[in-house]
Parts: C-alpha cells; structure tokens; sequence
C-alpha cells in the first residue's frame, strides 16, 4: 500500500523522561506521523466517510501525549502507534518522537518506529 497521508510536526508539552527535573517541568515534544492507508474510494467519492479522518486521529494523539508521563520515548511512540491503528482504515503507521533541546549541541533527540495492524 503506498497512499499515505502525514501529518507533519504536531508540537506538544508534555511529562517524559528519567531525570528529576524532567519528572516535573513539562518539555516540548515534535510528532510526526505517516498513516499508511489505501485514499483510492475517498479519492473517487470526495466524501469523508471513505477517507481517514486525521483531525480525530489528531485529536485522539494530543489528548494521550498531554495527559501522559512515559519515561521514554519509545513507550509514548508505540501507544501513539496504537492510537492510530485503532482507526480500521490505517493499515500501518511510522511515528516520529522528538524531544527538542535534549542534549546539548543537538537540535533534538527522538526515535521512528513502524507499526502494522498485524504488529500490535
């Protein structure tokens, strides 16, 4: 399948990491997703029934990232995995998490996963 829609830098404030400080101050987190779907009967039809509706999806990832507190990274990339495969039209998905500002001399420090359905 190689329709994809992405979703491009969602930047959020949120708990994670180890260290004590990280523990209390929220820090900001870039998000980037693609949802790997097949757009060929929302292409045909223009109606949103047949398209995956990225707004919700959107929607579902800010409420978890900004009531979360995951220690890591790869923990918040692969609930975020789950959000969005619990959309029946998402056959798989690659999620971006990074966190700004993480060490010193680096714009930022993150991880990419992919999931599949079938994967979970």
């Amino acid at each position: 399948m190689s329709d994809q829609i992405q979703i491009k830098d969602l930047l959020l404030r949120t708990i994670i990491g180890i260290n004590e400080d990280e523990r209390i101050n929220p820090q900001d987190i870039l998000i980037n997703l693609t949802l790997f779907t097949n757009t060929r009967a929302a292409g045909e039809s223009d109606d949103i029934a047949d398209a995956v509706n990225y707004r919700s999806i959107t929607k579902q990832v800010i409420a978890l990232v900004e009531t979360s507190r995951f220690y890591l990274v790869e923990k918040m990339a692969a609930e975020i995995a789950k959000v969005c495969l619990e959309n029946p039209q998402v056959e798989k998905v690659r999620v971006s998490v990074e966190k700004p500002g993480a060490l010193r001399f680096t714009r930022s420090v993150g991880v990419t996963i992919e999931r599949g359905r079938n994967e979970q």
